[in-house]
């Protein structure tokens, strides 16, 4: 989805009407008249709620009317019809918000995608080898995805973690990357990102940088000059959990919070003009911040900690999400405490957001259904039907979406892959665990070939794009097993309507936007609240993403 000029305002206020002389996005402001703007900032602190809805925030805010989090959206701009990236993934939703551009345009589809022009990881003998790899951005990186410091080597393990180096490359196994055919090296996430970042055009105007984040596979966001991030703090969030029986820090919410207060104190640690882990006084960075992932795993978990995950009902959240939901706001408000008391709350913005949301918010309408034999259905009549044949499927990921890859491109296989999956109809499993029936393999929309293309805004035969995108019916669940009941990834409004609020320096107070803007306009906003150009951003200057109007 390219970024689009927003309608007219329906209210004019003292507010709108400031907003527009500068230039800005026309917004419906319901502020009072006294609304006043900061001066610029210095730094901007970027947090992404992962999992988060609007709806979650005005629920939550609604409650408690005192806490941090509507302190924040009281004291800035809030959007309320903000939407993320398609896919909604975590990879192009926090890609899309570092650089302004849509997955078409910075070549970042999912997490764990497909490029028809690299070759297999491993790969040595690089001439006349047969294209086509998969492009895996997930822990599988890691030199070992079973420590929290991704095979650092670090003693006293997980207390030590703020140890951890800020060079998270150095963290990642050479061996498991995509090898470039023409120069026959393996391709680093940087240099897989096809447009720069923020972090990019911050350093090259000499401002320092830092981020925090669960893999160290986002080494992506440093950009291609490889140097975006100087401080790159990415322990392992799917590393095993020490202290606790259940797996990894995704499969426990109360380890999951344990795990986002690592990245909270290395932020709190850069508030106070360090590095992430406290030892080195280096100021305070102009572009930081980090993600949290523990509502995400409130929003999926079945039960946790004693607690019923999910939703009680649609858009509410139930007992184990709204003790997340607290926890989140706690945090946030010891990030504001910390920035007064470093005397940086004139000159900080916060800009808080979500990569993505979660779906679905109705538990009622949640069907969990085993993508395995659709695959495996799919492959076996492409070969019953081309005696000699492969399987037909490169590379799937189905979350509650369906992105496909092919061995064979042609609109013969795209058209009879299409074909096959909205011909499939079988039992999944409801929030209840029991049997409920689908249909068209769960689909609503499945795009096909050129059409998949066209839908991203690409020439069809792009190396990148999916080969089929399929957009799921409305609470299906791509997963085997019970083990989920909520997912994303898809481009249902559960999946995209997350939260936007701009708030602190260069921010006017109680303004609210009803129109609908994209969390791909963060990253122009970033550079004008900084006073640098947006211009600079690629992606911008691609699909003429524009800057939020925060005064």
């Amino acid at each position: 989805m390219v970024a689009r000029p927003l309608p007219p305002a329906r209210t004019v206020t003292a507010v709108a009407a400031a907003l527009a002389a500068v230039g800005a996005l026309t917004a419906t402001a319901t502020a009072p008249a006294s609304a006043h703007a900061h001066t610029d900032a210095r730094h901007v602190l970027l947090l992404s709620i992962d999992g988060l809805h609007q709806s979650d925030l005005a629920w939550y805010i609604a409650g408690h009317p005192e806490s941090a989090l509507a302190r924040l959206a009281a004291g800035g701009v809030e959007y309320t019809h903000a939407r993320t990236t398609v896919p909604s993934d975590s990879f192009p939703g926090m890609v899309g918000q570092i650089t302004g551009g849509n997955p078409g345009t910075t070549g970042v589809y999912y997490d764990d995608a497909y490029s028809s022009a690299l070759l297999p990881a491993g790969t040595t003998a690089c001439a006349g080898a047969k294209q086509g790899a998969e492009v895996d951005l997930t822990e599988d990186l890691d030199k070992n995805k079973d420590s929290i410091d991704a095979g650092q080597g670090l003693s006293g393990l997980p207390g030590s973690i703020l140890k951890m180096t800020g060079d998270a490359r150095s963290l990642i196994d050479p061996s498991k990357l995509p090898v470039d055919p023409k120069t026959c090296k393996p391709v680093y996430p940087y240099s897989y990102l096809k447009v720069n970042t923020v972090f990019d055009v911050a350093r090259k105007a000499g401002l320092r940088t830092a981020w925090s984040d669960k893999h160290v596979a986002y080494d992506i966001l440093n950009g291609p000059s490889g140097t975006g991030i100087q401080d790159l703090f990415a322990p392992e969030i799917n590393s095993r959990a020490i202290g606790y029986a259940s797996g990894d820090w995704t499969k426990d919410n109360a380890a999951t919070e344990q795990y986002d207060g690592y990245k909270v104190q290395a932020v709190l640690n850069e508030i106070d003009g360090f590095d992430h882990s406290g030892t080195y006084k280096l100021g305070t960075p102009a572009v930081f911040g980090m993600n949290f992932q523990s509502v995400s795993t409130a929003q999926k978990l079945p039960t946790s900690d004693g607690l019923t995950g999910g939703y009680q009902a649609k858009g509410v959240p139930g007992p184990l999400l709204a003790k997340n939901l607290a926890f989140v706001d706690k945090e946030v408000g010891a990030f504001l405490t910390e920035l007064r008391k470093r005397h940086l709350d004139g000159s900080t913005t916060v800009i808080l957001s979500a990569k993505h949301g979660q779906s679905p918010t109705d538990p009622t309408a949640l069907t969990r259904i085993d993508d395995g034999p659709l695959l495996d259905g799919l492959n076996a009549a492409w070969k019953a039907a081309h005696p000699g044949a492969g399987d037909l499927v490169a590379h799937a990921v189905d979350d509650d979406a369906m992105l496909i890859w092919l061995t064979d491109r042609s609109k013969a296989a795209t058209d009879f892959a299409k074909a096959f999956l909205l011909a499939q109809s079988g039992q999944g499993n409801g929030i209840d665990g029991k049997d409920k029936p689908f249909s068209a393999s769960g689909l609503k929309k499945l795009y096909a070939g050129a059409d998949a293309a066209r839908y991203f805004h690409v020439r069809p035969g792009d190396s990148r794009v999916p080969d089929l995108f399929g957009i799921a019916q409305y609470g299906v669940v791509y997963t085997g097993g019970k083990g989920k009941i909520a997912e994303h990834g898809g481009a249902h409004a559960d999946d995209l309507d997350v939260p936007l609020v701009v708030s602190g320096a260069a921010a006017p107070h109680g303004v609210r936007v009803g129109d609908t803007v994209e969390t791909t306009q963060i990253a122009p906003t970033i550079l004008r609240l900084l006073g640098l150009n947006p211009q600079a951003l690629d992606a911008v200057r691609t699909e003429h993403t524009r800057a939020l109007p925060t005064r």
